[in-house]
């Protein structure tokens, strides 16, 4: 590499890199291209240091904090990775360099409050449409998959097998361009089966391919959605801890993932070995982002807790 003018191809090649992993890079290439400027601006350095770096992730702005300066460096830093193969004088950053703030614990719903939503979502008006149906089966769907909201939205009629064996549904092209099969507990894919018949019955299903459909056949509208899901939470009394994040249409997911291993852990399961395989019904990009649900409720570590304990028994015993 002859200066860091050629620092844009190097870029071009890591982005496309990971495009080709089936990466969606979006907002990460203005990060990058921005980085790459800033270096070969008056204000950089040439090789690349770890302060360079840092410089660029805490630079001046109005509407970033603490968080977005974590994020932006740790972008900067997997580009340096790369970048140290062809230009090894590169310096990569610590990953402690700068801390990332404390994650809120998620509002994990009880089997009561999930029963109370839904019995809202039914209640809805106006009565005899398609839209309380609607938003039960959606709320259901997720509350039993942990799927995401705009994944069940984008939901076709043949993307839900109810009759296959087993049920599932196909998630394609989602978070990441990565598509997965979800496959349905029986109950599920019965309370689906009703709808799909009301659906009918009420005339709705010439309208459109949507799975789920407003009244005039268009998508499902996720900010209406949304909104409606976390209004009618706090009508109902549903109100987060201290140091918890308010419910959401995404506490469907954590509900689903916390009760999950929650689950597996009373059962005596090998929760470690089995957690690649939630991640991949969940269409996490890793297992990473799937081990922070083990600290995310005081019951789940209590099952770890008790685990533990008589994993050490054992041991001792021997």
């Amino acid at each position: 590499m002859n200066g860091p003018l050629e620092l844009r191809s190097h870029l071009d090649a890591y982005l496309a890199v990971r495009e080709a992993l089936g990466f969606n890079d979006a907002a990460r290439k203005v990060l990058l291209r921005n980085f790459v400027e800033y270096v070969i601006s008056p204000n950089g350095r040439w090789p690349i240091d770890s302060q360079l770096a840092v410089n660029w992730a805490c630079g001046p702005s109005s509407v970033r904090g603490p968080a977005a300066q974590a994020i932006r460096l740790s972008t900067v830093r997997r580009f340096l990775c790369y970048l140290r193969a062809s230009v090894p004088e590169t310096q990569i950053p610590g990953p402690g360099l700068l801390a990332r703030p404390q994650r809120h614990r998620p509002y994990i719903f009880t089997q009561q409050e999930l029963v109370s939503m839904l019995d809202a979502a039914a209640a809805m008006r106006p009565r005899r449409t398609l839209r309380p149906h609607v938003y039960v089966s959606m709320i259901g769907l997720l509350a039993s998959t942990g799927i995401r909201a705009g994944e069940a939205i984008r939901l076709t009629i043949n993307d839900v097998l109810l009759d296959a064996d087993p049920p599932r549904i196909l998630v394609l092209e989602t978070k990441c361009r990565k598509s997965r099969i979800v496959p349905l507990h029986v109950t599920a894919a019965e309370k689906l089966k009703a709808y799909v018949r009301l659906r009918e019955q009420l005339g709705y299903a010439g309208l459109s391919d949507r799975f789920f459909m407003s009244e005039i056949g268009t998508a499902i509208d996720y900010g209406f959605f949304a909104t409606w899901f976390t209004r009618t939470a706090r009508r109902l009394g549903m109100l987060p801890s201290s140091d918890a994040r308010r419910p959401t249409l995404h506490s469907l997911r954590h509900t689903f993932a916390v009760e999950r291993l929650t689950q597996w852990s009373l059962a005596g399961a090998p929760v470690q070995q089995w957690i690649p395989n939630l991640s991949v019904y969940l269409g996490h990009v890793s297992p990473v982002e799937t081990y922070w649900y083990l600290t995310a409720t005081p019951a789940l570590l209590l099952t770890a807790a008790m685990a533990f304990r008589e994993y050490v028994s054992l041991g001792e015993a021997k």
